[in-house]
């Protein structure tokens, strides 16, 4: 029989044990750290997208045919150069970075505060050339390197794993980048972790509040879009919502499986023509990303927030092939090298397919249907369902849609497995392959198994 905890006893040792206060104010140290790290992205990552605006409104938008080229070459030519880790979302790197077996130099090629500064910086250029891209994933790796970092003041017999920095640095990116805490949480079990150990979950949940709160006091305690009036959804709405969700599904399903495609290598004459010429390559992409950007006046250019929240307030003024071609925009972008994530894009494009379908069977619940489409589409394509639901829940403050939001985004990411493999997961995969690492101790390191 087991006895009753001695809260006395407990407390005496916990109050005796300095060595274990001291790691603790190291880590949540570098919590604070990893949040202010990503404040200071977003707020670089706007200002260089403003500076972006005004030249894309000077004498008529013409200049970005040679801006977006040009600024997409260079921000491809440093991040060969320089930090080549830093290339593309950012998430793929963590989840590299997890793989059992793997030594700390090993784990260093994917994520360092040397990475983290870099990726800061370069995504930031990437939002200076107009791309169609976002900082939400580049800030899973920027939060994580900064936690990771913290691994060096700790001793081998340590309690604190590399994995649990690794986990709550990425769960804090989230969380502080969308100001969705409960996100960061199931992100963490759901995309890198598969699960939360006990004793790693106060570690997560510390770093979860301290980066949240560096960004809630740099930004407000506010929703990322605002919070959506939500009118009473009867049956009617049900065949409209079945038509967001299965279009989302197959389109985010097609869209992970091009972006897997594209940046895997896939032997086509494209891909050898990137692997041979990578930077006149990227600016064959930012030329492209720049005519689309003038054709849809400008709606395709950036993460594409502002976009999104015009359809949630019924003020939407994107083009009709809106979906189409901020779906090539953000495949493009991703395609050129540069670093920088796709939620928000995704959110974007998701949302796109709720305004259109909205528009054809009329009625006032636009609202819902493109919150419904942010989550189906997020969900299909990184095949994390319970993170999407969450994340757009919060972003629009939309408790009144928890079960429509989830449903949705199961249903999507059920329909995507059916076309793709878990992007993530494969983009890692392909990381560690071409990674060339050497034989660890415990064996070599192994690609993540599909789920």
């Amino acid at each position: 029989m087991h006895r009753d905890p001695d809260f006395l006893h407990n407390l005496r040792s916990e109050l005796r044990d300095g060595q274990r206060w001291l790691e603790r104010s190291i880590v949540l140290a570098y919590a604070v750290a990893a949040g202010l790290c990503v404040v200071a992205f977003s707020l670089l990552a706007e200002w260089a997208f403003g500076v972006f605006l005004k030249v894309s409104h000077w004498n008529g938008g013409w200049a970005v045919l040679l801006w977006t080229p040009a600024v997409t070459a260079a921000v491809v030519w440093a991040t060969r150069r320089w930090a080549p880790s830093a290339t593309g979302s950012g998430i793929p790197q963590v989840v590299a970075a997890l793989e059992p077996g793997l030594t700390e130099q090993q784990r260093g090629i994917f994520v360092s505060l040397r990475l983290s500064l870099a990726k800061i910086l370069l995504t930031g250029m990437s939002f200076l050339a107009g791309l169609s891209t976002g900082r939400e994933g580049p800030s899973v790796q920027v939060a994580a390197g900064v936690m990771h970092h913290a691994r060096r003041w700790f001793g081998p017999r340590s309690g604190i794993t590399a994995h649990a920095l690794l986990v709550a640095g990425g769960a804090a990116g989230i969380a502080a980048a969308f100001n969705a805490p409960l996100a960061g949480v199931v992100f963490a079990i759901e995309e890198l972790s598969r699960k939360l150990e006990s004793r790693s979950s106060g570690l997560i949940i510390a770093a979860i509040v301290l980066a949240g709160l560096m960004g809630v006091s740099v930004f407000g305690n506010l929703s990322y879009f605002g919070r959506i009036q939500v009118p009473r959804l009867g049956w009617d709405a049900l065949l409209p919502g079945l038509a967001v969700v299965l279009a989302c599904g197959v389109l985010g399903g097609l869209f992970s499986k091009l972006i897997v495609a594209s940046l895997t290598g896939s032997p086509d004459r494209f891909n050898r023509w990137r692997a041979r010429w990578p930077v006149r390559f990227a600016a064959a992409g930012g030329l492209a990303v720049a005519v689309i950007g003038l054709v849809t006046g400008g709606a395709t250019f950036g993460a594409g927030s502002e976009a999104v929240k015009h359809m949630l307030a019924g003020e939407a003024d994107v083009p009709a092939f809106y979906v189409t071609l901020k779906l090539i925009a953000t495949w493009l972008s991703a395609w050129t090298g540069v670093p920088g994530g796709i939620f928000a894009p995704s959110l974007s494009i998701g949302a796109g397919v709720g305004h259109n379908v909205a528009m054809l069977a009329g009625g006032s619940i636009e609202p819902a249907l493109i919150a419904m489409g942010m989550a189906a589409f997020l969900a299909a394509v990184t095949q994390a369902p319970l993170t999407a639901f969450i994340i757009v829940m919060e972003m629009v403050d939309g408790h009144a849609l928890v079960l429509s939001l989830m449903a949705s985004a199961m249903l999507a990411s059920l329909v995507s497995r059916m076309l793709a493999h878990p992007l993530y997961e494969t983009l890692a995969a392909a990381m560690l392959s071409g990674a060339h690492l050497p034989e660890a101790p415990d064996g070599p390191a192994r690609p993540p198994p599909a789920r």
